[in-house]
């Protein structure tokens, strides 16, 4: 089960709740499941009881005690509980991790993008909102072209020009109209895009423009480093690393096959140990998971609250996540040893991840390339 059929799963009780009397409240238009704040709550976590509680003047707790009745034996789930005030947590079955690799596999390029177009290779300029067409002819409800603004204003920056394209991308890809409901009007390179381009080259300047937030100021270091201490490099070295694996294992005779990844050797962490913070091997696993299942809903939030930085600090945390997972999970064989099925598995998912991020990757205008 992936997070869309969970929460369709959920609004499906919610729904049934509804309709059997047992609440007495709005069906709301889609259900928010999200990886939970703190490992061992599940996999997934709602906060719809607490949503629905004031509306039906029931406590949360009792209406989640509504839902989850109606959710137990439901397909993919095998344990729903109920959290301080009023949280649902998920535990999913064996399987769900392998159907969401199986997912990201089966869309490819097309995973994240919700839109009813595809917005591959187009600009600011090339993305109309609803109802909008470049080629229109003026109607009643257009008024003619009148030529450009006498007062256009100050000219826009190099970081205007990058986040306004971008964002335009994002908000396709999320099937989100643009606030001003049309057609983005071309703007040419400023000249201090240029400037940073020169100094910089394409994909490093448009991620020092796109990474900080939009109250934070754009820090352009003195020339791009090609190393993973670079956000920016370490997440197209994730890309392509995990293109080179499926590479190497072709040459290997083996394919992909989305399965059960298998565990670490007893006793392998990530990093030093515990006493350094860092995390086990199971929980990056789950966190990487978890960050290719929420991609497309790191889409949609970036797109409702304009805000393309969103995307960047996903694609970095899915980079991070898939080194830490990659590291003490091979998905290639080591030494003399044979491919098995769970290097089949793990190929899988590093493929999944190399689809993520290269898809990420490509709606911020910035490449992904198969070799780095």
């Amino acid at each position: 089960m992936t997070p869309a059929e969970l929460s369709r799963t959920v609004l499906r009780s919610v729904r049934g709740a509804v309709e059997e009397q047992e609440l007495s409240v709005p069906v709301p238009a889609r259900i928010v499941v999200q990886p939970p704040p703190r490992p061992g709550c599940g996999d997934y976590a709602s906060n719809v009881a607490l949503q629905l509680a004031r509306q039906a003047g029931r406590p949360a707790r009792e209406v989640a005690e509504i839902l989850r009745k109606r959710l137990i034996g439901s397909a993919g789930i095998t344990r729903v509980e109920i959290a301080g005030p009023g949280f649902l947590n998920f535990t999913l079955g064996d399987g769900a991790q392998a159907a969401l690799v199986r997912e990201v596999l089966a869309q490819g390029d097309r995973y994240g993008d919700r839109s009813l177009r595809s917005v591959r290779g187009v600009g600011a300029g090339d993305v109309a909102g609803p109802g909008s067409s470049p080629d229109r002819e003026p109607g009643p409800d257009r008024e003619p072209d009148r030529g450009p603004d006498p007062d256009p204003g100050p000219a826009p920056s190099a970081r205007d020009v990058v986040v306004a394209e971008v964002l335009a991308r994002i908000q396709a890809a999320a099937g989100v109209a643009a606030v001003d409901g049309g057609q983005a009007a071309p703007v040419a390179t400023p000249p201090d895009l240029t400037a940073l381009i020169a100094r910089l080259g394409v994909d490093e300047a448009r991620w020092v423009l796109l990474r900080p937030a939009a109250q934070d100021p754009v820090r352009v270091p003195e020339r791009p480093v090609q190393r993973e201490s670079n956000p920016r490099f370490r997440v197209q070295y994730a890309a392509a690393r995990a293109r080179a694996l499926r590479r190497y294992a072709q040459e290997l005779g083996f394919g992909s096959e989305p399965g059960d990844v298998g565990a670490p050797a007893r006793g392998e962490a990530v990093g030093e140990g515990p006493s350094d913070g860092s995390v086990s091997a199971a929980q990056s696993l789950q966190t990487f998971h978890t960050l290719l299942a929420t991609y497309p809903s790191a889409i949609e939030t970036a797109a409702r609250l304009r805000a393309p930085d969103r995307v960047v600090r996903h694609l970095e945390a899915t980079a991070d996540a898939f080194f830490r997972w990659h590291d003490v999970c091979p998905p290639l064989p080591v030494g003399e040893q044979k491919p098995l099925a769970v290097h089949r598995a793990r190929l899988a998912l590093a493929e999944a991840g190399g689809t993520v991020l290269a898809n990420g990757l490509r709606l911020l205008g910035i490449s992904a390339p198969e070799h780095l």
